[in-house]
């Protein structure tokens, strides 16, 4: 890089200005959605290529050949990158494991364990099981809902109970998992290790995740019917096991997502599952699967570079700390940060890309653990993601259910009291070994 380019010399002055191109994002994404209707009215990419758009127009960076290679910069940095290899991994190994026959297989071994008259709860912790080895909320909901609903119908309960249960526990995963988009990029744009992250976030997530089972004991008490699971091929659960293992014990993320598909493939060869070429497809797919949420990643990753180049993370940061004297003030910073972009977004990954650098900045300036502000970020997004009408994860369960988005918020517990757990977490420092 020449040292003559005129952006080397530009300090990163704050500048409410250089924010533009979020207000941009902003408008063209929510605002045209509410007027729309529909929240995925609006395809985000077209919503991020307009405001990286604006982001390179505006800046401060000199010609325009120097403006694009610094928005380069930003989306070709070695966390962007590692994050989209990490993405393609956990795209083939979920549809692989879902072509094998994994979810089914799975799906089937936690209903059986299902006792007669705790089905609310058994559902929860089925979908937690699920959701916490699979690493995705959506790919739960997709294959509990039915389930649960038929369940419902059976035992005479409502079915928006049933899918506010399902959605609860999806949720569960979806922060804690190690191949869950969200724990990716908390850990990645915070700069710690996966496990490092769980073992904080656990301690907040568990006291809830136990309180809300007993919510649903309560629920579901009375009720003594109960579904019947079919055969259960073990077999087919074991690459689900060994990602989960491999992920505790502290394996580097990318081989334990080859591990997966590599085991995966194989289960899938020698039971009949598909052949090598139908193996080959659904990697295929699964990485085709990841196009969107990589192609975003590349370019809120420039966004946020321009705009921290120009002024606005640092006039972000002053603002919010302006009146923080304390670690507690810093870290609701942060939750609130992570939280007001989940809202705008309905996309907790995507919120979590947009807020992770100024949270990792705020972090820095305060002193707070990197594994303490990674487990902040991922609990506050996905506590906001899980109950948001117009989020995936209600969407489809409504849809799959034929139930209104509203009747399922009323039993989405795990949500609501992971954030507020989080909230009590700030305030009392815990857990104090973190603080």
């Amino acid at each position: 890089m020449r040292r003559d380019k005129p952006y080397k010399t530009i300090e990163h002055t704050p500048n409410v200005w250089a924010l533009l191109p979020l207000g941009v994002f902003l408008l063209s994404y929510l605002a045209v959605s509410c007027i729309a209707g529909d929240f995925y009215k609006m395809p985000i990419t077209v919503a991020f290529v307009i405001s990286s758009i604006v982001a390179v127009a505006i800046s401060k960076g000199g010609k325009l050949n120097n403006r694009i290679e610094q928005f380069c910069k930003g989306a070709a940095s070695s966390n962007i990158m590692l994050m989209v290899i990490i993405f393609i991994l956990a795209g083939a190994f979920a549809q692989t494991a879902q072509g094998m026959g994994a979810v089914d297989a799975t799906v089937n071994l936690t209903m059986s364990l299902l006792p007669g008259n705790l089905l609310a709860a058994g559902i929860f912790i089925a979908a937690c099981f699920i959701s916490i080895s699979v690493g995705t909320s959506v790919g739960t909901i997709v294959a509990l809902a039915p389930v649960a609903v038929g369940v419902a119908e059976k035992a005479g309960m409502p079915d928006a109970l049933m899918l506010g249960v399902v959605v609860s526990g999806a949720m569960f995963g979806d922060n804690l998992s190690f191949i869950s988009d969200t724990t990716i990029v908390a850990t990645r744009t915070q700069g710690c290790q996966m496990v490092d992250k769980f073992k904080v976030n656990f301690r907040i997530a568990l006291p809830i995740a136990l309180l809300t089972t007993l919510l649903y004991v309560l629920l579901g008490l009375g009720v003594h019917e109960s579904y019947q699971p079919q055969h259960i091929e073990w077999v087919k659960v074991l690459p689900y096991l060994v990602v989960l293992i491999t992920a505790i014990v502290g394996m580097n993320v990318m081989v334990v997502l080859f591990l997966g598909i590599l085991l995966s493939g194989i289960t899938g060869l020698l039971t009949g599952a598909f052949d090598i070429w139908a193996w080959n497809a659904a990697m295929g797919n699964g990485i085709v699967g990841m196009g969107e949420l990589i192609i975003v990643t590349l370019l809120a990753g420039g966004m946020l570079e321009m705009i921290r180049y120009n002024g606005g993370i640092e006039w972000i940061i002053r603002k919010l700390t302006a009146r923080i004297n304390s670690q507690r003030g810093a870290e609701a910073s942060i939750a609130g940060l992570v939280s007001f972009a989940n809202l705008c977004t309905a996309n907790n990954t995507i919120a979590l890309i947009m807020a992770g650098p100024i949270a990792k900045d705020i972090a820095d300036r305060f002193h707070i653990d990197a594994r303490r502000s990674a487990s902040l970020l991922d609990i506050f997004s996905c506590s906001v993601q899980g109950f948001i009408p117009y989020g995936a994860q209600i969407l489809i369960a409504s849809g799959l259910g034929s139930v209104s988005p509203i009747e399922i918020m009323q039993y989405l517990y795990y949500p609501y009291l992971l954030g507020i757990g989080a909230i009590l977490a700030i305030v009392f420092r815990y857990p104090r070994q973190y603080t």
